[in-house]
């Protein structure tokens, strides 16, 4: 039986997020709130002052700067051991997967859109109009985070797929490595889970593991690639609403096909 690695990364990538952020809770003697109300609202980044389209790119700025923040650098330990364990079976996994049934198909038809850049941009776009219209901080807030996090996803990926010039399974180019799918939604779905808590944001890691497993039944891309895609969107949603200490860190970076590149980055307030 082959491993799942692809489920095994949504759970590995989910768990992480969870156990950090419990990590965050407030001590049990605090009796301002009950227990429970203090670990939600510990876990959810706090409300800024202004919420205007000028706080998304000074924002941006310190989200590139703490992109080596230590719990980072262990998703992207995680994520890059998922993927070179799953790069044997890359094209044992894609046979197994493929599928010419009319239903299954009508499944996954939607996962493109959803999965898709334009489209999750939109609705970032408009719960942050909600917020604004409406006088929503919290909501202006999420679709602040929503669009940082998008934004350093593609900011990540697409250097990714040029470096890589990894080879579709289709064939279609040599875009393969990472999955922007994958990465997106699961981008998506962090951001959720850090601002509404596990109970809402259940359904975006579903759509998030939907999105990421159609990747692999159209056969665009291979399951080390949706695997890395996941650990990179997870990484950015976890950076623009959690920031961390100064410092350098110097990791080593397995490449598909071979060859290891030595990534250096600079961690900062």
């Amino acid at each position: 039986m082959r491993p799942n690695i692809l489920a095994c990364t949504i759970v590995a990538m989910s768990l992480y997020s969870g156990v950090t952020a419990s990590a965050q809770d407030p001590p049990a003697g605090d009796d301002r709130k009950p227990a429970e109300q203090q670990t939600t609202d510990a876990k959810k980044p706090p409300t800024p002052e202004h919420t205007g389209i000028h706080a998304l790119f000074r924002d941006l700025g310190a989200d590139y700067k703490n992109l080596a923040h230590l719990d980072n650098v262990y998703v992207a330990a995680i994520g890059g051991g998922l993927a070179l364990a799953a790069h044997p079976v890359d094209q044992s996994f894609n046979a197994h997967l493929i599928s010419h049934y009319d239903l299954v198909n009508t499944i996954y038809a939607p996962a493109k859109y959803l999965g898709d850049t334009p489209e999750q941009v939109a609705l970032s776009v408009g719960t942050y109009a909600v917020g604004r219209i409406f006088d929503l901080p919290k909501a202006s807030h999420l679709g602040l985070d929503l669009l940082r996090a998008q934004i350093l996803t593609e900011s990540l990926v697409e250097p990714l797929k040029f470096a890589t010039n990894r080879e579709r399974p289709d064939q279609s180019n040599r875009q393969s490595f990472p999955s922007g799918h994958a990465a997106i939604t699961f981008a998506g779905a962090t951001v959720l889970e850090r601002h509404l808590g596990w109970k809402k944001s259940a359904l975006a890691y579903v759509i998030a593991g939907y999105v990421a497993s159609s990747r692999l039944h159209d056969n665009r891309h291979y399951l080390s690639d949706v695997v890395f895609g996941s650990a990179v969107g997870t990484l950015a949603g976890r950076t623009v609403t959690q920031h961390g200490a100064e410092y350098w860190t110097f990791a080593p970076v397995a490449m598909p096909g071979g060859g290891v590149a030595i990534m250096a980055t600079h961690i900062g307030q």
